[in-house]
């Protein structure tokens, strides 16, 4: 009975031992499985951040001006933007497909050396001009990027352009007046028959001076915008013009026409339409021979105001059409001369007329005579 009770007992040890061992283990793996759990969650978490990250970096990148290409340490292509595929018109997978080819010295010469390299470079058709610069971000790979300057490039030419064209006009009458005077002074005591016609030089130069100064003073101006602040009927403004418009084509022996029509109002500045008015038109008489013809209208068409002024003058060569409205452009430079255009006067025409948010147009034909039409838009009730 004895014996049979130990073993029993010692039964009940065992089971009780193999019960805890039981709790044990499952203790554990419910420990460890919540382990695992939780470095699963921060897994997933990261995961979604870096996807994230991710989509913030193609956003931030295909949202830029500039083409940035990644070049791997073996010459592939690991990232490249939309930008860059938009620049270099393709979108290479490796080194050796960069084109144009001086983007691959660049790249060579940034990895060989371990420095930034950069150059401009013209391509395309038509033609662009790029700015590259290859930057080495470490254990062989090269940041390359692309810009497109060709726009930079052009109002640098322009400005160099009108600073040359600025100064040579200026210093035209500028001499003209100094031979002037300097000759009144020394001849007028031994020939005084020289002083009327000198006198008369010293005032026609010094009036060209002045409406020099006077159109690059507007031009200045209305590159930084015109006073949109007031409702103007175009048609008045016309007949205002219309008498000054008539003698300088009288004096000209041109036959000029003008019709203006109710046609709404613009919202704008009467100061700057009055210059796109006047300018235009002192342009077509001043381009037309004697016994031509300047027709000036303005009237609606389709909720738009309208001035159209078409002249039988000398036209303008089709070439030279999309440069009409540059600073100092002219047909012919002697009779700009002669009737004492600035050369400025289309070019405030295009400002006041974009800062209307209106359009010009210009038809020619070399030899027959040239229409400008303006669109301006009709103010809106407040």
């Amino acid at each position: 009975m004895e014996k049979l009770l130990a073993v029993a007992v010692a039964v009940a040890v065992l089971a009780i031992a193999f019960a805890v061992a039981e709790l044990r283990a499952s203790d554990h793996a419910r420990r460890s499985s919540e382990i695992l759990g939780r470095r699963i969650g921060a897994l997933t978490s990261r995961l979604a951040d870096l996807d994230e990250e991710r989509r913030a970096m193609e956003t931030v990148l295909s949202s830029m001006e500039e083409g940035v290409v990644l070049v791997s340490p073996v010459g592939g292509i690991r990232l490249i933007n939309a930008a860059a595929e938009r620049h270099l018109g393709t979108r290479p997978v490796t080194l050796s497909g960069l084109t144009p080819l001086g983007l691959q010295a660049i790249v060579r010469g940034a990895v060989a050396d371990g420095e930034m390299h950069s150059l401009e470079l013209e391509t395309g058709v038509p033609s662009r001009w790029l700015r590259a610069s290859a930057i080495p971000v470490g254990e062989g790979s090269v940041l390359l990027v692309v810009r497109d300057v060709t726009e930079a490039r052009r109002t640098e030419s322009i400005r160099r352009d009108f600073v040359a064209n600025a100064s040579h006009e200026l210093k035209t009458p500028a001499a003209s007046i100094r031979a002037a005077a300097e000759t009144l002074a020394t001849s007028a005591l031994d020939d005084p028959a020289v002083v009327p016609r000198f006198a008369d030089q010293l005032e026609r130069e010094a009036i060209r001076l002045s409406r020099i100064v006077s159109d690059l003073l507007d031009l200045s101006r209305l590159e930084g915008g015109s006073d949109l602040d007031e409702e103007v009927a175009l048609d008045a403004l016309l007949r205002d013009e219309a008498e000054r418009f008539e003698r300088a084509a009288a004096e000209g022996g041109i036959r000029l026409s003008i019709r203006s029509e109710p046609a709404g109002r613009v919202r704008g500045s009467s100061r700057d339409l009055s210059l796109l008015i006047r300018n235009l038109v002192d342009n077509a008489i001043r381009y037309t021979r004697p016994g031509g013809t300047v027709d000036v209208s303005v009237g609606p068409e389709n909720g738009l105001v309208v001035l159209s002024v078409e002249d039988t003058g000398i036209g303008i060569p089709s070439r030279d059409l999309p440069r009409v409205f540059e600073r100092f452009y002219r047909v012919d430079r002697a009779r700009s001369r002669e009737t004492g255009g600035t050369g400025l006067g289309l070019s405030i025409v295009k400002h006041v007329v974009e800062n209307h948010g209106g359009t010009v147009q210009v038809r020619s034909e070399l030899g027959r005579g040239t229409t400008f039409v303006v669109r301006l838009p009709v103010a809106q009730p407040a």
